[in-house]
């Protein structure tokens, strides 16, 4: 979108000032991030008008490798960025949409002092992106030095000047977690010949005869409600979730059943740890991801299974919500995570994560499960009671941002039936 010229304004004034607010390196470094090489071949590039963007992250061990220090272990993720600038203006880079926190060249070193030489510190500083400016018919790269965030990088590139604004989202694996959703082959689940591209009615039809809960790996016992409908390509639905905050989780092996059992006893923050299996259409979830809060006992948790439905061309995945709010011991699994009974809140919560987060263009709700009422709850696998007003909540992911005033709110009741998913 395009800024105001309020903010339009701001930002040119911040630029001019930039040079004047920032510690610059001596004379003779000034201009040597202008050619730093990439640190890896995982590229990925963006091209909008004259403004072509290239990134890459290096891994924990590449980052080692390249600055001979582990910045990982101090919360330091470089970018590796290049800006080639094919137009008459000059354009300038703004890393805040990278990181809103992101590290200065300087800060960097500071943190990683007590670890190496000062030679090696001064890499830091002549690789990293100084100056915010990138000259008409010229390039520019180096690092940006941000926040870790492992098995995937999703950030916004943000570059302005004159009357444009470019804002470009990047999606970048980064080595190092056995993340699950990885070893899912999306594209080969559904053969062409079983895929059903549906308009609006069909849609909703067919949604409120999908099943209405996750299963065990037996299929027999019914659990939490599918409550939540998805509408976008896996790369839009991972921006949206990704920017919003939040993680992808890791597979069940060892060593993350250790980080897990290390955070339950302590209370600890594991952003990735793995979550159980349930299952849909006979096989676990396609995806799962979460937003860990202060410890592993609380946080909001989603599954999503890819349908065999197309709407508009975009693939159609079904999914659960729920909320942990602590731990509890239980006959069936020794210790589960204990879920709020409100899942509509939970539902609710999700759909205004997505619409701050400027990821969902339109929404509207189709029936699911069937009501549960408060003082006649359902339960679910491991006993926690839950109630409903038993709809499901349909969005339409974009990666492309979506301000608030610009998401549609349909009503699909039109569309409805009296049918209760079974």
């Amino acid at each position: 979108m395009k800024p105001g010229c309020v903010s339009g304004c701001f930002l040119r004034f911040l630029f001019i000032l930039s040079p004047l607010l920032v510690v610059l390196p001596a004379q003779g470094q000034l201009l040597h991030g202008d050619s730093v090489p990439a640190p890896n071949d995982r590229q990925q590039v963006y091209t909008a008008g004259d403004i072509t963007v290239t990134v890459a992250v290096p891994s924990e061990k590449e980052t080692r490798e390249i600055f001979a220090v582990n910045l990982y272990a101090r919360n330091i993720q470089p970018i590796w960025i290049k800006i080639e600038n094919g137009g008459d203006i000059s354009q300038f880079l703004t890393p805040m949409g990278m990181d809103s926190a992101y590290y200065s060249a300087r800060e960097a070193m500071s943190r990683s002092r007590d670890a190496v030489n000062e030679d090696s510190l001064s890499e830091l500083e002549v690789s990293s992106i100084s100056r915010l400016e990138v000259p008409a018919r010229s390039t520019r790269s180096g690092y940006v030095f941000t926040r870790v965030d492992e098995g995937t990088k999703s950030f916004n590139v943000d570059i302005v000047g004159g009357d444009e604004h470019y804002r470009m989202s990047f999606f970048v694996p980064v080595p190092g977690l056995r993340l699950d959703h990885y070893e899912v082959d999306l594209k080969e689940m559904y053969p062409e010949a079983e895929r059903r591209h549906l308009e609006l009615a069909e849609l909703v039809a067919a949604l409120e005869r999908m099943p209405c809960c996750v299963r065990d790996a037996s299929g027999k016992d019914k659990g939490d409600p599918l409550n939540l409908v998805l509408i976008g390509q896996i790369q839009d639905l991972y921006y949206a979730f990704m920017r919003a905050g939040w993680d992808e989780t890791e597979t069940i092996y060892g060593s993350s059943l250790l980080k897990t059992a290390a955070s339950a006893l302590t209370g600890g923050h594991y952003r990735y740890s793995p979550v159980s299996a349930l299952y849909v259409f006979d096989r676990p979830q396609d995806v799962a991801l979460q937003r860990a809060r202060t410890s592993i006992h609380e946080r909001n948790h989603l599954r999503l299974w890819l349908t065999p439905l197309v709407h508009e061309g975009m693939p159609v995945w079904i999914g659960q919500i729920s909320r942990d709010i602590g731990v509890r011991f239980t006959w069936r699994t020794i210790t589960t995570h204990k879920i709020d009974p409100d899942v509509d809140e939970t539902r609710e919560f999700l759909l205004e994560d997505m619409a701050y987060a400027q990821g969902v263009t339109r929404f509207g709700y189709v029936g699911g499960v069937g009501a549960a009422p408060y003082d006649a709850p359902r339960g679910n696998l491991t006993g926690d009671p839950y109630f409903t007003d038993g709809k499901r909540v349909v969005m339409w992911l974009s990666g492309t941002p979506s301000a608030l005033d610009e998401i549609h709110v349909l009503d699909l009741s039109p569309y409805a039936s009296d049918h209760v998913s079974d």
